[in-house]
């Protein structure tokens, strides 16, 4: 299979390491049963073998908002030193949140592991890498700082309306029937 030069760009590695000596953590993971796996598994092999990295594959089918068991036995394995960096296709592949991923990639650069990203020039392992992910940082605190100070002046707004701020109850489903069952009766 050969990889368009846009997927295939140029990842420089740490001097401590050369090229064929790095054994990665290739990431993969699917939001639905219907997309396919090797979309993202083809192209991350196949740059693995040009730049002759030992690999194993890591595969993310069955996960939630907040659980994904695969991703988090691969973190294990890295901080244990079995690997010497990740390697994705995408950074939402990885996180599902701006926040999840600084703070991933700064618990492996502490750790001395690299985070590589195939279709995006985020390398941990070099300069402009670092550069690219300081920045993504930067405009994660920046939305953090955004959205709580909405949420503080949407609150301050509904206190100064009389009402109580915050999300709505939910309904406990059996009190939700029992409505239903009277507006159906009621007419």
């Amino acid at each position: 299979m050969v990889c368009s030069k846009e997927v295939l760009h140029s990842l420089t590695l740490s001097k401590a390491k050369g090229e064929s000596e790095m054994k990665v953590a290739i990431y993969i993971r699917v939001s639905r049963e219907d997309l396919k796996l090797e979309n993202q598994m083809n192209p991350l092999i196949e740059h693995c073998k040009l730049k002759g990295w030992e690999y194993e594959l890591f595969e993310e089918k069955e996960s939630t908002r907040k659980t994904r068991p695969i991703k988090q036995e691969l973190l294990n394995l890295l901080f244990k030193g079995k690997f010497d960096g990740v390697l994705v296709y995408k950074l939402d592949r990885w996180a599902r949140s701006l926040q999840e991923l600084i703070m991933d990639i700064e618990q492996l650069k502490n750790r001395g592991k690299h985070f590589m990203v195939l279709t995006q020039p985020i390398d941990t392992s070099n300069a402009s890498g670092m550069l690219m992910l300081q920045l993504l940082g930067a405009f994660a605190e920046f939305e953090r700082e955004m959205i709580r100070e909405r949420t503080m002046a949407g609150l301050e707004r509904a206190r100064a309306e009389g009402r109580v701020g915050g999300r709505p109850r939910k309904t406990p489903p059996v009190l939700d029937q029992n409505l239903n069952e009277e507006k159906t009766k009621n007419g």
